[in-house]
């Protein structure tokens, strides 16, 4: 059986993905990018699941681990995954999805308008109220 993914990112065919719908209305085919939270299941996530997706195609593998604080992403190189670094700025970007970037610190702190802000590729909106702005000016 294979493993089920927390979430999934795939291209359409006639853009060069590899998964289609079969027949029955299920996935063939290795999606492009495989997401894992790990929260109580890292050393499955990291171990036989990592496996299974790398045996399978999946071309990246992101893997949440909750309880760590941390971010994996994995980037399937010569039969083997590789880790992907972030980069200067902490922001960890997709291989095969151009303007996916997701910045580490800003997601694992729960921050959103960062993380949009890094997707969308614009400024986050001025949370603070008028009050606050103005007494950090002071």
């Amino acid at each position: 059986m294979s493993p089920q993914p927390d979430a999934l990112l795939r291209r359409l065919p006639e853009h060069g993905g590899l998964t289609r719908v079969n027949d029955a209305g299920y996935l063939a085919g290795p999606p492009e990018l495989v997401v894992e939270v790990a929260a109580s299941s890292a050393s499955i996530d990291l171990r036989d699941k990592r496996r299974a997706y790398c045996r399978n195609g999946v071309r990246e593998y992101l893997v949440w681990l909750v309880a760590e604080a941390r971010l994996e992403w994995f980037c399937l190189e010569d039969d083997d995954y590789r880790p992907q670094l972030p980069d200067a700025q902490g922001v960890l970007h997709s291989r095969g999805f151009p303007g996916l970037r997701l910045p580490v610190a800003p997601l694992l702190a729960g921050d959103t308008a960062q993380v949009l802000a890094a997707l969308t590729g614009h400024e986050p909106l001025n949370t603070k109220s008028p009050e606050t702005s103005a007494k950090s000016e002071d």
